[in-house]
């Protein structure tokens, strides 16, 4: 019984790290994601900026 119940233990150890591992990285994850949605937001933001140039040119050459 007592080997037994030093393994379990271990298992818990070893399993509580796992979990440690997995919310590290559950947590960069979550920071990479949100830096990525930012850059999104950024180019989507250059985008209409650059479209918006576009159609201006577009009417001033009608215009001439």
């Amino acid at each position: 019984m007592a080997p037994k119940k030093k393994a379990k233990k271990k298992a818990v150890k070893r399993a509580k790290k796992t979990l440690k591992k997995a919310k590290k990285k559950v947590s960069m994850a979550k920071k990479k994601v949100t830096r990525a949605k930012k850059t999104l937001k950024k180019a989507k933001k250059k985008v209409a900026k650059a479209k918006k140039r576009v159609t201006k040119a577009k009417k001033k050459k009608k215009k001439r």
